[in-house]
Order: C-alpha cells, then sequence, then structure tokens
C-alpha cells in the first residue's frame, strides 16, 4: 500500500534513507551522507509530499516530491530492492504529478537505468557543487 508519510514514520524512511544512500552512492563516502543526515531530516523532507510504500505493516520504501515537479528521494529498504518497490512508487507519482524530474549522479548506473526503463531521459549533465560529482537531471516529459 503507499500512502502519504506521517510524523511517527520520519525515523524509519530516514534509516532507509542513509542505508539505501549510502550502498547507491559507495563512490562518496559515508561520511559524507552521515554528514548531510541532518539536513535531509530537517531542511528537505519538511518541505517535500513524501509517500511511503508499507506492507504487512513494515515501511519498505519511499518516494519525495518537490514543488509537485521534483523527485528529491526514491528509496527502497536495501532489504526489499529489485522486488518492483521502487516502480511502484514513481508510477503513483507519475499518475499524482505527471511531469517529473529528478537529479541523479552519472556513476549510479542503476538507478539511472532504471529512471530510463521508467521514460525518463536525460535532460541536462552537470556537476553537484557539494558533493563534486556528476550528475544527470532527468525529466519525464521532454
Amino acid at each position: 500500500m503507499i500512502r502519504k508519510l506521517t510524523n511517527i514514520d520520519r525515523d524509519k524512511i530516514m534509516d532507509i534513507w542513509l542505508e539505501s544512500t549510502v550502498r547507491a552512492h559507495n563512490f562518496i563516502s559515508r561520511e559524507y551522507w552521515e554528514n548531510n543526515y541532518k539536513v535531509v531530516k530537517d531542511v528537505y523532507m519538511p518541505i517535500a509530499d513524501t509517500f511511503v510504500y508499507e506492507e504487512d505493516g513494515e515501511i519498505r520504501g519511499f518516494i519525495s516530491i518537490i514543488n509537485n515537479e521534483f523527485i528529491g528521494a526514491l528509496f527502497v529498504d536495501v532489504k526489499f530492492q529489485g522486488m518492483g518497490i521502487g516502480s511502484k512508487l514513481i508510477d503513483y507519482s507519475i499518475e499524482k504529478y505527471k511531469k517529473l524530474t529528478l537529479a541523479v549522479y552519472k556513476e549510479n548506473q542503476k538507478s539511472v537505468e532504471f529512471y530510463n526503463r521508467k521514460g525518463f531521459k536525460i535532460i541536462e549533465e552537470g556537476l553537484n557543487e557539494d558533493s563534486g560529482y556528476t550528475e544527470y537531471i532527468m525529466g519525464n516529459k521532454i
């Protein structure tokens, strides 16, 4: 089931965010992500519309949409990756918001390929100033 995030879900999704982020971005140090944890939790999460995928009473993934158009986060618990949860979350968001964009690191080829399969195309390429790594901006309606 996909539902809106509640306050009691916040710690769980942040756990998912940290572990999934470290795994997906192993080219960036864990310390970098740990240093960004508080900013993500206290700055970005409050301004996003976040939806969780829950099964058997357990949150298994989430997607956060900023300004009704930008996917700020799409993460699935590492124990449940490869089970179609990310696809369900993105399909739900496309149905709800229609036109979406996102940023993904070039080195994260698994995610780039996933977004391509979901109909997203690269719009531009640039340097992420915080991390120093190249990222793609992708969109589903270009």
